[in-house]
């Protein structure tokens, strides 16, 4: 009678465990609603872990700058006495710009289903770029 060789089971990978990255201190809850979609959905690495605190730093400073802009109103009075856009307000809009980017650099995917990132990879200046220079 010959002995069967049994084969052996293969060593199972055993994956590392990831932990969730915690939103920057005193997030506020939209900034955290988007730090938790983001790092629920996609493993970020470092540098993109960066880019997504920062985000959340930046939506933060846009509902403080919103919660200003709503006290005060759009328009206030300047030194010289005319009336003039909130300086919040024109900062808000600068932030939101600010925003646009560092979300677009990130690069993820506006489909659910779709897991693999588009590999564009074009300068932080996009449409601002100096053309014409070599």
């Amino acid at each position: 009678m010959t002995r069967s060789t049994i084969p052996k089971p293969a060593a199972a990978a055993i994956a590392p465990v990831v932990e969730t990255p915690e939103p920057p201190a005193e997030t506020g809850q939209s900034a955290r609603r988007l730090w938790s979609e983001v790092v629920g959905r996609f493993e970020l690495d470092e540098h993109e872990l960066a880019l997504l605190t920062e985000a959340v730093r930046t939506i933060d400073l846009l509902d403080r700058l919103a919660s200003v802009v709503d006290a005060d109103g759009p328009m206030v009075t300047s030194a010289r006495g005319e009336r003039v856009i909130h300086p919040a307000a024109i900062e808000a809009r600068q932030q939101r710009v600010v925003l646009t980017r560092l979300v677009a650099s990130l690069r993820l995917p506006e489909d659910s289903d779709v897991d693999i990132r588009p590999q564009r990879r074009g300068s932080a200046r996009g449409a601002y770029a100096i053309r014409g220079v070599r």
